[in-house]
C-alpha cells in the first residue's frame, strides 16, 4: 500500500534555494553559465542544429543495412515529391487567431526536404525549400499575438538556415536571417524582458516558444551573438518551469496529446544546444524528465488509444523524441513504442534507436504517475483484448483541463467502452476564458465521472485538485482511490472514488460520499455502445458492440438503477449555441435524488460468448481497500 504525501525533496527545495538569482531562477534547479560564456563552445560548421554532418552520414549506412529504415527513407522521398508540385504556404489564419497551420506546415516541408537534400545533394530540395523559406520571409509578421504561430516559423528557419547553408548566397542567407530576428527572436526577447507570457508558462507554450525561438537563434549564433546570447540566458531559466513539471514521474497534466507538444520541442531545443554548443547545460538532469517516456507508454491502452484527458485527442503519440529519449537515458523500451508506427518522419530516422530485445512485457501492468494523479492499470500488455483502464484525480487548474477529476476510460475485448469524447472546438466564445465551463465536453456532466446537484454553476469547482490517497498493485488486483472532496465541497463534506481491477478480468467503481443536506446525484459512463437496461431488474445493463459485451450491474444500493441517456447537457445545465453534438455516444447514468451518506458500487465485466457472470463483489469501505 502507498499513501501519497509529499512529491518533492529536501534536497530539491534546497537546490531551488541556492540558485535563487538572476530572471527566473527562484523556480530553477539548474544554474544557469553567465551570458557571456554561453556560446564560447559554438560549433562553426553547418550542420549543428539537432543533426551534424556525422548524423547524416551515420544514417546513410543504416539505411543501407535496414530494411525498415530503408522503407521510411522511400516513404520521405515520396513526401518530397509531393511537395516538389505544392505551391509554397501562403498566410492565412483562418480562424481569425492563429498562423500555427502554415508554420507548421512549412517546418514539416523544411525537415522533409532539408533531409533529403542532406542524404542525396541534389538540389532541387533546396530550390524548393528556397520558395518556401522565402515566402514566408515576406510574411507580413509572423503572428506575434498567438506566439505558438511565431515559434513553429522560426524553428523552420532555423532548420533552413543550417541545413542548406552551403547552398544559400551571402544574399539568401540575410534574408533568412533579417526574417528570423525581426519577427521572432526580437519578439521573444521582449517577453523574457517583461518576465511575463510563456516565458512563466509551467505547460507547453514554455517549451514551443523557448526551444522553437532556441532553435533559431542557435542557427545564427555566430552572426548575431549577442542576441544569441541573450535569449539562450533567459530560455535556458525559463525552460525549467516547465521541465520541473515532469517531475517526479514523468507525466503531464496537459494530457497525452500535449504531452506529445511539449516533450517534442523540448527535446528539439536539449538536441539543438548539443549539436550546436556540445551541451544542454544540465537541463536534461532535470528529476522527473528522464522517465518522460514512461507516462505514453502506459497512458496507451492495447487499442493504440491514450487516456485522452484534458483537451488531448485519443490518437497514440508519434514522436521521434521517443528515439532521442530511448538514446539519451538508455531506455530502449521508448525506441520500442515509437518503433511501433508504420509511418517516419526525417528526425525519426535521424535519432532512430533499435530496441533491441525489449519488451513491453517486461514493463509492470499498473501505473501511478504522482503530482499529474494519473492511474493506468491493464490485465495484459500483449494482447488487443486485454482489458485497459486509465483513471484521474488531477488539478482542474491545469493548462487545458477539463472539469474531470475522478473520470475514466476502459478498453476491453477489442474496444473502449468507457471514452473520453475529447476537446469541443477551441475558436468557440470564450473556450479558454469566462465561458469554458459552459461547454458540455469540458464539464463534469460530460465525462466519467459524478456530478452533485446540477445547475448553472461549474459542476466541479475549477480550482479544485484531486489526489490519490492509495495505490495498490498486486497480481490478483489492483486499484486506486482519489479524494474528490475539493470538487465537491460546496455540496459534500467527502466525497471519494475507488477503481479497482479485479482478478485482472473485471472492473469495479465505488462512490463514497458524505453531503452537506440530501443531494441529487448523477453517476455518468459515456461510451460508444448500444445500452440495454433490463427492464425487470434495472440494476443490470449490457453494453454491446457489435459481438463484444460489457455488463455493468449495480452491486450497491439496492435501490438504484441504470438508465441511459443522450450525450447531451441535463435540463438544468448551460446550453451555449454551436457546441459540438455527441450523437454517435451515449451515456449509462444512474441518478440518485436524495443522496445524502451514499456508497454506490457498479461492477463492469467483460463478456465473452455465453460466458457465465461471476458473483458480485462484497462491499468492502474503501477505508479497508
Amino acid at each position: 500500500m502507498l499513501t501519497v504525501k509529499s512529491n518533492l525533496t529536501g534536497a530539491v527545495f534546497i537546490a531551488v534555494a541556492l540558485f535563487c538569482i538572476n530572471l527566473h531562477s527562484a523556480d530553477t534547479i539548474i544554474p544557469v553559465p553567465p551570458q557571456e560564456d554561453l556560446l564560447k563552445t559554438l560549433r562553426k560548421e553547418h550542420p549543428r542544429l539537432v543533426a551534424t554532418k556525422a548524423d547524416f552520414d551515420r544514417v546513410k549506412n543504416l539505411i543501407r543495412e535496414n530494411q525498415t529504415l530503408a522503407k521510411w527513407y522511400k516513404e520521405i522521398q515520396s513526401s518530397g515529391e509531393r511537395i516538389l508540385i505544392e505551391p509554397p504556404s501562403q498566410y492565412e489564419i483562418p480562424d481569425g487567431l492563429r498562423l500555427l497551420a502554415t508554420s507548421r506546415r512549412v517546418m514539416n516541408r523544411i525537415y522533409t526536404l532539408g533531409f533529403l537534400y542532406r542524404m542525396d545533394n541534389n538540389k532541387k530540395w533546396a530550390e524548393r525549400a528556397w520558395k518556401e523559406l522565402e515566402t514566408a520571409a515576406n510574411f507580413k509578421d509572423w503572428n506575434t499575438r498567438h506566439f505558438l504561430d511565431t515559434a513553429e516559423m522560426t524553428h523552420a528557419f532555423g532548420i533552413g538556415y543550417d541545413w542548406f547553408y552551403d547552398v544559400w548566397s551571402d544574399q539568401q542567407k540575410r534574408i533568412l536571417v533579417q526574417a528570423m530576428v525581426e519577427k521572432g527572436i526580437k519578439p521573444a526577447i521582449e517577453v523574457h524582458k517583461k518576465n511575463t507570457w510563456w516565458s512563466r508558462a509551467r505547460h507547453n507554450w514554455n517549451q514551443v516558444c523557448n526551444g522553437g525561438i532556441g532553435v533559431g537563434v542557435l542557427a545564427i549564433a555566430d552572426i548575431e551573438p549577442q542576441l544569441a546570447s541573450e535569449f539562450l540566458h533567459y530560455a535556458l531559466q525559463s525552460i525549467q518551469l516547465a521541465m520541473a513539471e515532469y517531475g517526479p514521474d514523468g507525466a503531464w497534466a496537459e494530457g497525452p496529446g500535449y504531452w506529445n507538444y511539449a516533450t517534442s520541442y523540448n527535446v528539439y531545443f536539449l538536441s539543438a544546444l548539443e549539436t550546436a554548443l556540445g551541451t544542454d547545460f544540465n537541463l536534461s538532469k532535470i528529476p522527473g524528465f528522464d522517465r518522460a517516456g514512461d507516462f505514453p507508454v502506459f497512458a496507451t491502452g492495447p487499442l493504440g488509444r491514450t487516456f485522452n484527458y484534458a483537451d488531448s485527442g485519443d490518437g497514440a503519440p508519434h514522436s521521434p523524441c521517443l528515439f532521442w529519449l530511448a538514446k539519451k537515458f538508455n531506455n530502449p523500451i521508448y525506441a520500442l513504442y515509437e518503433s511501433r508506427e508504420s509511418r517516419a518522419s526525417a528526425l525519426d530516422l535521424l535519432w532512430y534507436q533499435s530496441p533491441g530485445n525489449a519488451s513491453f512485457s517486461s514493463l509492470p501492468l499498473d501505473k501511478y504517475f504522482r503530482k499529474a494523479e494519473v492511474v493506468c492499470f491493464r490485465s495484459k500488455w500483449d494482447s488487443t483484448d486485454a482489458i485497459f483502464v486509465g483513471f484521474k484525480g488531477g488539478d482542474n487548474k491545469a493548462n487545458h483541463s477539463h472539469l474531470d477529476l475522478g473520470t475514466f476510460v476502459m478498453d476491453a475485448l477489442g474496444k473502449r467502452w468507457a471514452v473520453d469524447i475529447g476537446a469541443d472546438n477551441y475558436n468557440l466564445p470564450g473556450y479558454f476564458g469566462k465561458q469554458r465551463w459552459t461547454y458540455y465536453r469540458l464539464r463534469a456532466e460530460g465525462h466519467n465521472t459524478i456530478v452533485l446537484n446540477p445547475g448553472q454553476e461549474p459542476d466541479q469547482i475549477p480550482s479544485a485538485e484531486a489526489k490519490i490517497i492509495k495505490f495498490e498493485s498486486k497480481p490478483e488486483r489492483a486499484f486506486a482511490i482519489a479524494d474528490l472532496t475539493a470538487a465537491y465541497k460546496t455540496h459534500a463534506t467527502s466525497v471519494k472514488r475507488g477503481i479497482m481491477l479485479i482478478d485482472r478480468n473485471r472492473v469495479l467503481i465505488q462512490d463514497e460520499i458524505q453531503t452537506l443536506h440530501p443531494a441529487q446525484f448523477y453517476w455518468f459512463m459515456h461510451t460508444p455502445a448500444k445500452i440495454e437496461v433490463d427492464s425487470k431488474s434495472p440494476q443490470t445493463a449490457v453494453l454491446t458492440q457489435g459481438d463484444s459485451r460489457l455488463i455493468a450491474r449495480i452491486v450497491s444500493p439496492s435501490g438504484a438503477h441504470f438508465v441511459a441517456m443522450n450525450a447531451e447537457p441535463l435540463p438544468e445545465s448551460p446550453k451555449p449555441e454551436k457546441q459540438a453534438n455527441n450523437n454517435n455516444i451515449r451515456k449509462l447514468a444512474i441518478k440518485i435524488r436524495d443522496a445524502s451518506n451514499l456508497r454506490l458500487v457498479v461492477d463492469l465485466y467483460p463478456v465473452k460468448g455465453s460466458e457465465n457472470l461471476p458473483p458480485v463483489q462484497n462491499v468492502v469501505p474503501l477505508e479497508k481497500w
